[in-house]
């Protein structure tokens, strides 16, 4: 865990649930604010799913990039439950509008980019269009719940989407990728050979904070590979 000003959230849904989450703000200049969707509760996502916490941990200090990562309704992780009950991705839209809400009014994000994981990736593209979102950044999307109608507001919208898709995904490999997302002209769809759906191992890691901080904060690139 690299310095950061980290403190614990609370954000409070529209329809009357508290969410626990954690913003970790950079120390230095903060270039971007990123707002995480995590993997699917159901199999164990949630903000501290690996990526998500190791974005918070390393982010911040290298890349002067904010993280808020939280617990969606009825999702438990080391800091806590949020209240609710898991809503398959439908009510949780109040979840995502009110994360949103936090990150432009309370932390005061004037850049804010989305980052959405597996399930979290449905919840981007479903429940994320508020005009203050930058644009998407999607890891490993399964396309599980997000309908055509969801890709042809984005298409339409013009905002851009960066997309990683894992050589060896579980749900949704490059070339099935390349057809769902073709009605999506401006989206840019990143092919990482030998990954997989969870971006296990350390070179998944690496390669996934880089390409989030090749977009959001170019000039800290390269990231280093070691901390003294």
């Amino acid at each position: 865990m690299l310095p950061a000003n980290r403190r614990p959230i609370t954000i409070s849904t529209s329809d009357g649930l508290k969410l626990i989450g954690e913003v970790a703000t950079p120390i230095g200049e903060r270039k971007a604010t990123i707002l995480c969707f995590h993997p699917l509760p159901t199999h164990g996502g949630m903000m501290d799913s690996h990526i998500l916490k190791k974005a918070a941990y390393r982010l911040p200090a290298m890349a002067g990039l904010e993280i808020i990562r939280f617990n969606t309704r009825g999702t438990t992780s080391e800091a806590g439950t949020s209240e609710g009950e898991f809503g398959g991705g439908d009510s949780e839209r109040f979840d995502v509008e009110a994360a949103i809400e936090y990150a432009v009014t309370v932390a005061g994000a004037t850049n804010l980019w989305v980052l959405g994981w597996s399930f979290g990736t449905d919840l981007a593209l479903r429940h994320a269009r508020d005009s203050r979102v930058k644009g998407l950044i999607l890891l490993s999307p399964p396309l599980r719940t997000t309908q055509q109608s969801d890709l042809d507001f984005w298409a339409a919208d013009g905002r851009p989407i960066i997309a990683l898709i894992p050589e060896h995904d579980d749900y949704l490999k490059p070339a099935e990728a390349a057809l769902a997302f073709s009605g999506v002209p401006h989206i840019t769809l990143i092919n990482v050979d030998d990954a997989k759906h969870l971006w296990v191992g350390e070179p998944s890691v690496y390669r996934v904070l880089s390409e989030i901080t090749k977009l959001l904060s170019p000039q800290s690139l390269p990231l280093p590979t070691e901390v003294n």
